[in-house]
């Protein structure tokens, strides 16, 4: 038996898939499609195992403290995530509309939300609190990441926003519950 999606993004599949649709075409144009492969291969793991291994090499007396804070809101992150994706079954836009290219292999069937843009708002808000001085690569890539979701019409927006949000509530959680200076 196959999981049924709710009503409500039902509804939102019909309202967004001609904006997905206009931004995946894009994807026509090479150098644009190289570039949203590549954020999307590096929001995969490889930025953020980067970005969590580099902590105690940049700072020396916190390094370990944000090194286990990073590790666990991600873990966190990760686990709460692949449960909202399995329960709520929101199939992907080139599976429900033909007409959205699809330029990337898909990990998995469903689309909300989207785990690349959660990792990477989470980590960029996480940065902003712990080493603004990184955000000048952190942010730009998080933005380049959550377009490449879209783009290489894996997502919808909706998708790439609900993870911004998930995202961005995991950093604020993590940083309340472990403050980045003690």
């Amino acid at each position: 038996m196959t999981p049924r999606t709710p009503a409500v993004f039902e509804r939102l599949d019909l309202l967004e898939w001609q904006l997905c649709q206009r931004l995946a075409s894009f994807s026509v144009y090479r150098p644009w499609l190289a570039t949203l492969r590549l954020a999307s291969r590096l929001g995969d793991w490889p930025a953020w195992v980067v970005l969590i291994g580099a902590q105690p090499l940049l700072h020396e007396r916190m390094g370990w403290r944000w090194f286990f804070q990073f590790v666990l809101t991600a873990l966190l992150a990760i686990l709460v995530y692949r449960l909202l994706k399995t329960r709520l079954c929101r199939e992907r836009p080139f599976i429900t509309f033909r007409s959205i290219p699809c330029t990337m292999p898909a990990r998995d069937r469903y689309s909300f939300p989207s785990g690349h843009t959660m990792h990477a708002v989470m980590f960029c808000c996480l940065c902003a609190a712990t080493q603004p001085e990184l955000l000048f690569i952190v942010a730009p890539l998080s933005l380049l990441i959550a377009a490449s979701r879209v783009g290489l019409g894996l997502h919808y927006v909706s998708d790439v926003l609900g993870g911004a949000l998930i995202g961005t509530a995991f950093a604020l959680l993590s940083l309340r519950l472990m403050p980045t200076h003690w």
